[in-house]
């Protein structure tokens, strides 16, 4: 077992340093690898931040991960990861990859991989949370829980917005998608079980028609981002789906490599072009 984490940071006035700490329990042996969206980090130096951090860095974030032992779900690519050399941690409750181990891996390639023209990069965020809303109210209600005006959301139309509590702080950040007769929410998969909580809890007092269906792991979420995700994505489409038409934050229930009850959304979280991508889970791998 080992313990793993991850610091976003600064050290010595240079930005943007992504510490990865690796322990292992049984020998206490520690491992660091420290690199830099921005500045390439020799080898040689780990030691000198080591000891600088030793004394005392500027970390922004920190994020630690739970021990393996935990009772983990597993995504339907599971095994993918584990082939292609993911070095797997639990995050969420969830056995997922943090990175990529071998020649082509490794946070800095990953990170450009993704960024070059003509490529693209896919994640498993199966962990998050998807949730339809039915029911004639469910606009009105999704309003009294979220920021933003849901009403007006035409069919197809999506609105990254905010989950807040009754005093409006803010809970979680969520996607949802007018896809005609359900509104379709993406939550994060650290909250989802505390946002819907929230949801029922809310509904208790709510006088209108709405329900909420959970889809669980049974739909699994893919992204597919990165310049060269239109074309990728368009090989796997219906023929006719004319991707040129279909605008950031829109999505449209479809077929994926013929097979149906799957949803396309064209949004993402890198900066580059992407898309979201549900699916069964029977059929992902």
């Amino acid at each position: 077992r080992s313990k793993v984490i991850i610091i976003f940071g600064e050290i010595n006035k240079i930005k943007n340093i992504i510490i990865i700490y690796t322990q292992d329990e049984a020998t206490s042996a520690p491992s660091i690898n420290i690199t830099s969206p921005i500045h390439n980090i020799p080898q040689s130096m780990i030691p000198v931040f080591t000891r600088i951090l030793a004394k005392g860095s500027k970390p922004v974030s920190k994020r630690t991960f739970a021990a393996a032992s935990d009772n983990l779900v597993k995504t339907a690519l599971n095994n993918l990861h584990k082939e292609m050399g993911g070095d797997i941690v639990p995050f969420a409750g969830y056995e997922l990859p943090v990175l990529y181990k071998g020649e082509n891996g490794g946070v800095m390639k990953e990170h450009l991989w993704c960024r070059e023209e003509g490529k693209c990069s896919l994640f498993d965020v199966s962990h998050m949370g998807q949730i339809k809303w039915h029911g004639k109210d469910r606009e009105v209600f999704l309003e009294k829980i979220v920021v933003g005006d849901i009403q007006i959301l035409q069919p197809g139309e999506g609105r990254l917005s905010l989950v807040t509590n009754s005093k409006g702080g803010i809970i979680d950040d969520t996607v949802i998608t007018n896809a005609g007769d359900y509104v379709y929410m993406v939550v994060n998969g650290a909250t989802k079980f505390g946002d819907m909580k929230h949801f029922k809890e809310q509904m208790g007092k709510f006088d209108g028609d709405v329900t909420m269906e959970y889809l669980e792991d049974t739909m699994q979420l893919l992204a597919l981002q990165g310049p060269g995700a239109a074309a990728a994505v368009s090989k796997i489409l219906p023929s006719g789906f004319d991707l040129t038409k279909m605008a950031f934050m829109t999505g449209v229930d479809t077929t994926i490599d013929g097979i149906e009850g799957c949803r396309i959304t064209r949004c993402g979280y890198t900066g580059e072009d992407g898309f979201e991508i549900a699916m069964p889970a029977e059929h992902t791998v």
